[in-house]
């Protein structure tokens, strides 16, 4: 048994114990109004501060309401604490409970007028009522009338979603597509692509994840490893010459992309720019070692690379030696030594 547990009986049995010991002293009426006065006391409490928040924010409205709420509830209060009046009590424990129940009915479709939450989503779509509408039509899970609404009302990324949730997916894409052609914004072409993908049309997510790329390079091997899996060897290798423009440029930058020049070179045939990445692979590789051995590994890998398999296990042993290193001086720090036996 965890400690929470524990507690949560503890408490329990010291809650029956104290209710016991109230019924033995002053019976079952001793006993209720006990229980009623602490509700009302907290209740008028909790609404008093409410009161105090909502007036100092000067939201009048909600704190002339919440006055007239905490006036009720400590009236309760006083009519327990002097036990008169029962019925009045009852009434009021009453209203706090249809009140509660009306507030969580209204708190949960927060854009519906009052009126129109009595009116069906038919009769409000007629109305030309869309959004509270398509909120009926969420509500009753009809989402491919929901993202009609959302249509009408030009609000197309909640179309989408609404599409999206009734499994119409090529309509989503086709949005976000519209999307992007509107705003410009390569993120609706991302999301298009997703779509797309989910709808099991992978020449249009190739398609939409191209024209992703042509604005952020870095997906040009994505949209390359797409083509092959489509069998489309032309495009395919259109777009490994981009990803590989992409990632020489990259390298002049920063050297680790060597090895990303290197992979895509060799893929392309083209053995004498793939020698030439490697060997920059490694001389980056190399450098990196002398600060941080953790590198002997890729050194290792741009030995193999460049087919020196004997440097590649000398590298490879390196690598070897820092990681026992690492592992023993972690276990010498996590083990304590043991405080001795008298």
């Amino acid at each position: 048994m965890n400690k929470l547990k524990a507690y949560i009986i503890g408490l329990i049995i010291v809650l029956l114990a104290i209710a016991a010991g109230i019924v033995w002293y002053g019976g079952w009426r001793l006993l209720l109004q006990v229980v009623l006065g602490i509700g009302f006391i907290t209740l008028t409490l909790g609404l008093l501060f409410f009161t105090a928040l909502t007036l100092y924010a000067e939201s009048w409205k909600y704190g002339a309401m919440l006055s007239v709420l905490s006036a009720v509830s400590a009236y309760g209060t006083y009519l327990v604490i002097v036990w008169r009046h029962l019925w009045v009590v009852w009434a009021i424990v009453a209203f706090f409970v249809l009140f509660l129940a009306f507030g969580i009915w209204y708190v949960s479709e927060p854009d519906l007028g009052l009126v129109d939450r009595f009116r069906s989503a038919q009769t409000l779509e007629r109305m030309g009522k869309y959004r509270q509408a398509a909120k009926k039509y969420e509500k009753a899970g009809n989402y491919m009338k929901a993202a009609e609404m959302y249509e009408k009302l030009g609000w197309m990324e909640s179309a989408a979603w609404a599409y999206e949730k009734a499994e119409k997916y090529e309509r989503a894409a086709e949005i976000y597509e519209k999307l992007y052609e509107k705003e410009k914004d390569t993120y609706y072409l991302k999301e298009a692509h997703e779509y797309w993908k989910k709808a099991g049309n992978m020449e249009k997510a190739a398609k939409a994840l191209e024209r992703y790329a042509e604005e952020e390079p870095w997906f040009w091997e994505d949209v390359a490893k797409l083509y092959e899996e489509l069998g489309n060897e032309e495009k395919a290798r259109e777009a490994w010459e981009k990803a590989l423009e992409y990632y020489k440029k990259e390298a002049e930058e920063e050297g680790v992309f060597y090895e990303d020049v290197g992979n895509i070179a060799k893929k392309l045939g083209m053995e004498e720019l793939a020698k030439e990445a490697y060997g920059k692979f490694l001389e980056y590789c190399l450098k990196e070692a002398e600060e941080d051995p953790m590198w002997w590994k890729h050194v290792a890998e741009a030995y193999e690379y460049l087919g020196e398999k004997g440097k590649a296990e000398e590298a490879r042993k390196k690598y070897e030696e820092y990681r026992q290193r690492i592992m023993k001086d972690s276990e010498e720090t996590s083990n304590f030594p043991e405080e001795k036996k008298e």
